[in-house]
């Protein structure tokens, strides 16, 4: 059901836990599954993620996920970061089923919502991003149609 690599970030999740005075914060969540995401970046005055840290509450593909999205914009530009979709984070666990993709998605969304916080607090706009979700349910059911 689940591929090696998705297990292996559950069982063993890279960069747990979060930063002081963090750059940018990004907390997404998800009513209908319980899960919450948050995504901690330390991002340098060259706009790199010199760090990053997540908390998540949820299911293993919601910790799997957070878990790659973090190693995904480690050591990435602010635009780089921009370019990691949860299917990138997807094809770098080797897949998700089906019903746990929406962990994805909240991966992406997170990511959006700490260079948003970080846009915000640094008075920067950032090519292509827009105001994330704190919630991705509406998302989510509209995709189900």
């Amino acid at each position: 059901m689940y591929s090696e690599k998705v297990m292996d970030h559950f069982e063993h999740p890279r960069n747990v836990g979060e930063i002081e005075n963090p750059s940018g914060v990004g907390t997404v969540g998800n009513p209908k599954c319980g899960d919450i995401m948050r995504i901690y970046f330390d991002i340098d005055e060259n706009q790199v993620i010199r760090d990053v840290k997540f908390k998540t509450f949820g299911c293993g593909a919601a910790v799997a996920t957070s878990s790659m999205a973090t190693e995904l914009v480690k050591g990435k530009t602010v635009q780089e970061a921009m370019e990691v979709t949860n299917k990138a984070v997807m094809e770098a666990l080797d897949g998700l089923p089906p019903v746990k993709v929406h962990c994805s998605l909240l991966a992406e969304e997170a990511i959006h919502a700490a260079l948003w916080d970080y846009a915000q607090k640094n008075g920067i706009t950032i090519e292509g991003l827009e105001k994330p979700k704190d919630n991705i349910e509406e998302e989510e059911e509209e995709e189900d149609y």
